[in-house]
């Protein structure tokens, strides 16, 4: 069997070493509650102080808006419902979105249309770029919330988060981002952003799976728990925490940013020749925004080509990719995203999503351009509909 290629790190990306050695200490021999008085409870709240900090250096704001949870996926209901349930007291009960938003938002604003709140899902352009206009030209007197991704999970697009954020301050409306694709790849700073909350998880930056984060901006009307219990996360989210995870966390952001601009650099270089030579490939287009994209992400749709037949023949070559977001890996409908840029059903079936990252190799790249025309010929041949689809 070859070395598998693993070009789906936009799913989730492998424990570092570095990361694993920070958190295994926290499994046995530092194992005390860390609302415990006694030495290793102690211990253990200092551990999560120290990963508290290491999140804000990172964003740019201060420890004590840090909160962590369980998962991107909980930091973004938190932030939605939270904020529309609040403002909802004051009248507002209006929420601004996108259309290509992960599941976790907007399953999180259909819930909260059944509640009685009304939600604005603001058209993309061809890339997936949402403007600044929209969101100003969107906001009523009863909006509490806009949210709007910091960077597409499946086209790799990263938006206008600043200019965004800076309408949104002046219309005095409380900004969210999704950032969950975005922290640990490229710089995020929430002050010079004018964010005012932003959800991460881990396991997208060579952390472990099952912890995230919620900056939450000091000032902001916010609901006071998230989970009734005990007073943990400063009485906001109930529960005794997962200190391993949150170690880990902390270390793996530290991690993602020491030397980042020369990890960009290498990353978009792989990620180019990627698009460069398969592209090469008639009938094929790039999906998202061709320069102001994540540096790892290569989204490609191949006329006449199932996306399910294409990865399970790259699985018998031993690559690893996706046709969209791994949320959504066991529906058969076309991705939500693929349609809202514009892409026909039956183009938008044919997408592969390449995701690469800090421990992807040039020899990795090599095999996948080797693989994906041979495979992409082989099911060409097979199609009923290729040669019409090739001669218009």
């Amino acid at each position: 069997m070859s070395k598998i290629v693993y070009a789906d790190n936009a799913a989730t990306t492998q424990v570092s070493d570095r990361v694993l050695q920070k958190m295994l200490p926290w499994f046995s021999s530092h194992y005390g509650n860390p609302s415990s008085i006694y030495g290793i409870g102690r211990e253990g709240r200092a551990a999560l102080e120290e990963a508290r900090g290491q999140v804000a250096q990172a964003l740019h704001c201060d420890p004590s808006e840090v909160y962590f949870t369980a998962c991107g996926t909980e930091s973004d209901n938190w932030a939605i419902k939270g904020m529309a349930k609040t403002l909802a007291a004051k009248g507002k009960r209006h929420i601004i979105t996108t259309a290509i938003e992960h599941h976790a938002v907007l399953h999180t604003c259909k819930a909260l249309e059944k509640e009685g709140f009304s939600v604005t899902y603001l058209p993309v352009d061809q890339y997936g770029l949402v403007t600044p206009e929209q969101v100003e030209e969107a906001i009523t007197p009863e909006t509490a919330l806009v949210t709007i991704m910091f960077a597409n999970n499946e086209i790799g697009t990263i938006e206008p988060v600043a200019r965004i954020g800076e309408v949104c301050r002046r219309k005095g409306v409380p900004f969210h981002t999704d950032a969950v694709q975005a922290v640990g790849h490229v710089p995020v700073d929430v002050q010079e952003m004018n964010i005012d909350l932003l959800s991460l998880s881990a396991h997208k930056f060579h952390g472990p799976k099952g912890v995230g984060a919620l900056y939450i901006r000091r000032g902001i009307p916010f609901p006071a728990t998230l989970m009734e219990g005990g007073g943990q996360e400063r009485g906001r989210r109930a529960g005794t925490e997962n200190v391993a995870g949150i170690v880990g966390l902390g270390e793996a952001l530290t991690e993602a940013l020491e030397d980042l601009p020369e990890k960009t650099a290498r990353v978009t270089a792989m990620r180019d020749r990627l698009i460069r030579e398969l592209t090469k490939l008639p009938k094929v287009r790039l999906n998202g925004h061709p320069s102001l994209r994540l540096p790892g992400n290569c989204n490609l749709s191949f006329e006449g080509v199932e996306g399910e037949s294409l990865l399970l023949l790259l699985d018998a070559r031993d690559i690893c990719a996706s046709s969209g977001s791994a949320c959504t890996s066991g529906s058969l409908d076309p991705s939500h995203v693929l349609l809202a840029i514009g892409l026909p059903h039956e183009v938008a079936h044919g997408s592969l999503r390449l995701s690469i990252g800090d421990m992807t190799t040039d020899s990795d790249i090599d095999r996948i351009i080797e693989a994906v025309p041979q495979v992409v010929e082989r099911l060409r041949a097979m199609s009923p509909v290729w040669e019409k689809i090739k001669d218009n």
